[in-house]
């Protein structure tokens, strides 16, 4: 896995490493991007303008805790809870992971009955359409 950083004044950091991917390790780079000042992180509800819609807060909050994972409604639902400070129910966080995966943002995918999402990187959507 690689990444590379650009920061306020231009500079470009690389970042890399081999092995097994895990999440928390992907954690820790992301954590690493952030000091650097690549990648701004939502870090509470205050962070968020009352015109932001739910779904772009979900969408946020997805970028934020899912970047290369899967993950189910009721995980979003949980960190919206925690993070944003707003209740939300699940069938409402359903339904914005839907219309997000019908507009390509999102990979949706059913596994053991369990309905499971995925953000769809830049490197995948490029896959995709290579094999078209």
């Amino acid at each position: 896995m690689k990444v590379e950083v650009y920061d306020e004044s231009g500079n470009r950091y690389t970042i890399s490493f081999e092995g097994r991917v895990t999440r928390e390790k992907v954690q820790k780079i992301f954590d690493m991007v952030e000091l650097l000042g690549g990648i701004p992180l939502i870090e509470s509800a205050s962070d968020f303008s009352k015109e932001t819609s739910k779904m772009d807060k979900v969408l946020l909050i997805v970028k934020k805790s899912f970047p290369i994972t899967w993950f189910s409604a009721r995980d979003v639902q949980e960190l919206y809870e925690r993070e944003i400070k707003e209740p939300i129910s699940l069938s409402a966080v359903s339904t914005y992971l839907s219309r997000l995966a019908e507009r390509g943002a999102l990979i949706k995918t059913k596994s053991r009955g369990k309905v499971l999402f995925r953000l769809v990187s830049h490197e995948l959507k490029k896959e995709v359409i290579k094999s078209l």
